[in-house]
């Protein structure tokens, strides 16, 4: 998959951009808060329907102006797909492929897959566990449309047994129970997935550190839930009366989390700022070669926000030959240091192209 073209009107602090992109490599340079960031975020924002940085949709729209729109036009397996968005402050947000409008946001999720690596992600290491779930849900949706299905549905009857379990007076038992069996039932299928995702990926994300890191230190992930402790029905139920004391629900696959671990010890408490960052970049380069081969049997977009910053010249390099092998496909970069872009650039044997960022405005 290639995006061949993007036209960004009033994003963030882009007032209008029209951008024809190289097939191979695409480097944004420019300082510090000049908006490169913002055209990674464009382009994000057109696969996934919302923003990677803010999830509220109105403040994506630069300021004073009253609407914003993204339209791209990419070559997916051979044939040219336009996807556009249009957003006006108080409206809902209007989704089109090839001018026809989206019935439901969701069926549009896994039609683009990208892997975007930024400084944001230290939150899966730093975070609580709820990044380490969307982490999770975010690859498994773009292979399995069912799943976003399923997690909409747990969701929602999460939601209703939380409002029950606050309720002042005695829920009625015959209701809490019909929630707690779609939570038990949705949840098992949820963690099954989960399962699944976390076994295969596991020695592909270990292979990737290994290389960058040329082997100095080992890595694991452990995959934890109360999906373990037996039928997840029996759990959930088990402490419903410690549930209505707190008024929320304690057990479920919501609670689900990923263990990161360094040479045995959690990386949150042992890792520096570069093996921090080597763990993340090889999550994601895992994660493109996850989606690349079971997703929509196309290869993703690989966009790379600010990676080399905090990284040792070793690891640098190490990424750099990453990048600048073939199986990639189409790569979108950001960096403040063009020395870094000019080795990518060295090596790579096919088209690229530099555009310049600063203020918001875009110049090749």
């Amino acid at each position: 998959m290639n995006l061949k073209h993007i036209t960004i009107l009033n994003y963030k602090n882009i007032g209008e951009a029209e951008l024809d992109f190289s097939p191979n490599i695409n480097c944004f340079v420019g300082s510090n808060g000049e908006g490169k960031t913002n055209i990674i975020d464009a382009i994000y924002f057109l696969s996934f329907t919302k923003s990677a940085t803010n999830s509220i949709d109105s403040l994506n729209i630069k300021h004073g102006e009253e609407l914003m729109m993204l339209q791209g036009i990419y070559d997916l397996n051979g044939t040219d797909e336009e996807i556009s968005c249009g957003l006006k402050l108080h409206q809902k947000k209007q989704f089109k492929r090839n001018k026809k409008p989206y019935k439901r946001l969701a069926e549009h999720i896994g039609l683009l897959p990208i892997i975007l690596v930024s400084p944001n992600d230290q939150e899966l290491i730093l975070g609580g566990s709820e990044e380490r779930r969307r982490f999770m849900d975010i690859v498994i949706s773009q292979y399995n449309p069912a799943y976003i299905n399923l997690l909409i549905r747990h969701n929602k009857a999460l939601q209703q047994r939380n409002q029950l379990l606050k309720m002042e007076e005695e829920p009625d038992a015959d209701i809490m129970a019909m929630y707690e069996e779609i939570m038990a039932s949705t949840g098992e299928a949820i963690y099954r997935e989960r399962e699944l995702f976390i076994n295969k990926f596991i020695p592909v994300f270990q292979d990737y550190y290994t290389r960058i890191s040329l082997g100095h230190e080992t890595v694991g992930l452990n995959y934890t839930s109360h999906c373990q402790r037996g039928p997840l029905l029996e759990v959930i139920q088990r402490d419903r009366m410690k549930d209505r004391a707190i008024g929320y629900s304690l057990h479920g696959i919501h609670k689900d989390d990923l263990e990161m671990t360094l040479d045995g010890h959690p990386i949150k408490r042992e890792g520096s700022q570069g093996q921090n960052k080597t763990y993340l970049i090889s999550l994601k380069l895992a994660q493109f070669d996850f989606l690349k081969e079971t997703g929509s049997k196309t290869t993703p977009l690989l966009l790379l926000d600010d990676i080399f910053d905090k990284l040792d010249s070793n690891r640098v390099e190490q990424i750099i030959n990453l990048a600048s092998a073939e199986s990639f496909g189409q790569i979108f970069i950001t960096d403040t240091n063009r020395e870094n872009l000019d080795k990518i650039l060295e090596r790579s044997k096919g088209d690229y192209r530099i555009f310049r960022v600063k203020g918001g405005n875009i110049l090749q």
